[in-house]
């Protein structure tokens, strides 16, 4: 042991001298081989190598941290750390409210953009998200979504919605095709001042329809999981009116954006046509196979492994052919969650390892993103401010007003049907994708992008007070 300490110090410190006297010739035989060639090209010498020269040595280590500091790799680093801090402060204080965390993380991503930061702080917004560092936020917020996606196709259970589809149909349906009427009729008095130049009607009114009619699943679930109505009766009915809303809404959403993106009818019907053979295929012969590779008793390890890549291939190749037939890659990872049975261990196996990183992760940046485009200074004038709340208003009777009707003509008491009402006006998430299409589209100028998005964000904030209020007023009516 002795031994092996006294020969450790005098090894390794004659290799070290061998490497540095080593450098040390190399070096001086490098200047002697080019002193001649910097010799006549001395009058020439770039203005940064003379700069570099006559610099002081904290300089030159200054210029190098400036130089890594503004490389879009560390940029990139640095916007997902904003992000993710100022998402998660922004969750924490929102919670405190008595909302969901996802509303902070839709806040914190206006407060990030150029509404707030962009608009006080100028100097810092344009370090941390220059403009051509956009598209690299849009890549992972897109990669984000499909995620997203499939794991929301995933949480939903067609064996479940089929035995209480019966009383959830009508009311989902029409929470959706009234308020899509609503989003149509409105687009008459918004086309001629908000459409782009280069939009028809037709696509115009069909995107304003489906923001109109949109309802956030996944935040009416987590809604009804902090109020402890998961196994109620009101919990049961709402969640299955969202379920049904959000593979209707999808589904339209599917046939419109196949719409817009078409040249003709003939490219609008290849469309519909490979989308209902893509939906038929994934149904009928990839599901029976995931169902028959997943059903043996005993999962060992390089099975599960075999399995999560299986899974990743389907969910990649479904979302590539959707994109590629001119739908969008989120209907095909949605309809990759879809096909996943839930009643073997694929499931469990794989949600939770998708679920923390799109959800914590990758989903704040997509709110970031939204939040770059949503330039709120740019309702700068009284009657944009009009124009913004009597969408919110159109919006609200739309989804709160024709789900709360329909509820009671199906007979279901005020209380009830004032509930699923309040729940099924929640938009969040769900709001924010369809916008983003349509932005991304140049259907939604930036003006009629950020109504929208406050439209968004103004009826997912107002479920909670609205449902606190409906439980008072019943509450206080019975005492009395």
């Amino acid at each position: 042991m002795k031994k092996s300490l006294l020969l450790y110090p005098i090894i390794v410190g004659t290799l070290i001298c061998f490497i540095g006297l080593t450098l040390h010739i190399g070096k001086d035989w490098h200047n002697d081989t080019k002193s001649n060639l910097l010799n006549q090209s001395s009058d020439q010498a770039p203005f940064n190598q003379q700069h570099i020269s006559d610099s002081s040595p904290y300089h030159i280590i200054a210029d190098q941290l400036l130089i890594q500091l503004n490389s879009p790799f560390v940029i990139l680093l640095l916007q997902i750390l904003t992000i993710l801090i100022i998402s998660k402060l922004f969750g924490f204080i929102i919670i405190k409210l008595g909302q969901p965390s996802v509303i902070g993380e839709m806040i914190a991503g206006i407060f990030l953009g150029p509404s707030l930061i962009g608009y006080y702080f100028p100097e810092i917004f344009n370090f941390l998200f220059p403009k051509n560092s956009f598209s690299n936020l849009q890549f992972l917020s897109q990669v984000g979504l499909v995620f997203f996606m499939f794991i929301i196709g995933m949480e939903l259970d067609f064996d479940n919605l089929k035995s209480k589809a019966k009383n959830a149909l009508l009311i989902s349906h029409v929470s959706i095709f009234f308020p899509f009427l609503l989003g149509i009729c409105m687009s008459f008095i918004l086309f001629k001042e908000f459409a782009p130049t280069d939009v028809n009607f037709t696509s115009f009114a069909l995107f304003m329809g489906i923001s109109i009619s949109i309802t956030a699943f996944p935040i009416l679930a987590r809604i009804l999981h902090e109020r402890k109505l998961t196994k109620t009766p009101l919990g049961d009915l709402a969640i299955t009116c969202a379920a049904i809303d959000d593979v209707t809404a999808w589904c339209i959403l599917a046939a419109v954006i196949a719409i817009v993106r078409s040249s003709g009818l003939e490219s609008a019907l290849f469309t519909f046509t490979v989308s209902i053979l893509f939906f038929m295929i994934m149904f009928y012969l990839i599901r029976p196979w995931i169902k028959k590779i997943n059903s043996r008793e005993n999962f060992d390890h390089n099975h599960n492994k075999y399995s999560v890549i299986v899974v990743f291939i389907i969910l990649i190749f479904s979302a590539s052919f959707t994109e590629i037939i001119g739908i969008h890659a989120f209907f095909g990872a949605f309809v990759a969650g879809t096909i996943m049975p839930h009643h073997l261990n694929i499931k469990t196996l794989h949600l939770e390892k998708l679920e923390d990183v799109s959800t914590l992760v990758l989903l704040p940046i997509f709110f970031a993103f939204t939040g770059l485009r949503t330039q709120i200074n740019l309702l700068n004038d009284g009657h944009l401010w009009i124009t913004c709340g009597w969408i919110i208003l159109v919006a609200v009777m739309g989804k709160f007003g024709g789900s709360t009707l329909i509820s009671k003509i199906t007979g279901h008491p005020w209380k009830v049907a004032l509930s699923i009402g309040a729940l099924m006006n929640t938009r969040g998430l769900m709001e924010l994708i369809v916008l983003n299409i349509g932005y991304d589209l140049g259907i939604l100028s930036p003006t009629l992008f950020t109504i929208m998005v406050i439209m968004a964000l103004f009826t997912t904030m107002m479920t909670g007070p609205l449902l606190n209020l409906i439980n008072y007023l019943f509450a206080k009516k019975s005492l009395l």
